[in-house]
């Protein structure tokens, strides 16, 4: 039997006690947001310019599958996975046409090259930075050659570096866009596409996002 991490148990335990009020909180974020609506469009452009047909998407840590709500909408064959059981249930009732599934982004029952696309929509902020080559490792593992991944986050306040953040859900990590960006490509990815921009009224941080293709 796998011994479950105590920081990953913490965040299903967190996520599962505010499911229904981060659901309503988050309902139409997307929708509303033209940021977010450009890097998800952008996604969905650049998987459909690899491959006539795409094949599986995954939004990983997809919560109550808002991501997989709007890249649904936008036509592409989208499941979700997250660790949380109150989040899946959330997401399977408003969603009962796509699957989702309750599992870790660190170790993923998928084959080998067997996805289009992965969107990480705010949800390897949780992770320790010392696991998140591995993780990014995972993703690439999964993903076939030419398959894209996007990034979305918190961002430091510096150009380069990683610091911790009271999210108060749980413990979570602010990257600067250039040090998410210089380790996918050490994993051998290419960063196509990144984006800064300043924090809303309803936000305490800036947010970043990156696009980036599997070599």
């Amino acid at each position: 039997m796998t011994t479950e991490i105590d920081d990953v148990r913490v965040t299903r335990e967190s996520y599962d006690e505010v499911a229904e009020l981060y659901t309503n909180t988050f309902r139409e974020g997307i929708e509303e947001n033209p940021f977010d609506r450009a890097m998800l469009d952008m996604f969905a452009a650049s998987v459909r310019a690899a491959d006539a047909e795409p094949g599986l998407i995954a939004d990983l840590g997809c919560g109550p599958g808002r991501a997989a709500r709007y890249l649904d909408v936008l036509g592409l064959n989208v499941f979700g996975l997250d660790l949380s059981p109150e989040m899946i249930a959330r997401a399977q009732s408003a969603l009962p046409h796509l699957r989702f599934e309750i599992g870790s982004m660190e170790n993923l029952d998928l084959t080998d090259a067997s996805l289009s696309g992965i969107v990480a929509w705010y949800s390897i902020i949780h992770t320790p930075p010392h696991r998140i080559p591995a993780l990014l490792g995972e993703f690439a593992r999964v993903l076939r050659p030419g398959g894209h991944a996007l990034f979305g986050f918190q961002a430091a306040d510096d150009s380069r570096g990683i610091q911790e953040y009271d999210h108060k859900v749980t413990t979570s990590y602010r990257w600067a866009p250039d040090t998410l960006a210089a380790t996918l490509e050490e994993l051998g990815f290419t960063v196509t596409a990144r984006m800064s921009r300043i924090a809303r009224e309803d936000e305490r941080t800036p947010q970043g996002y990156l696009l980036a293709v599997k070599n």
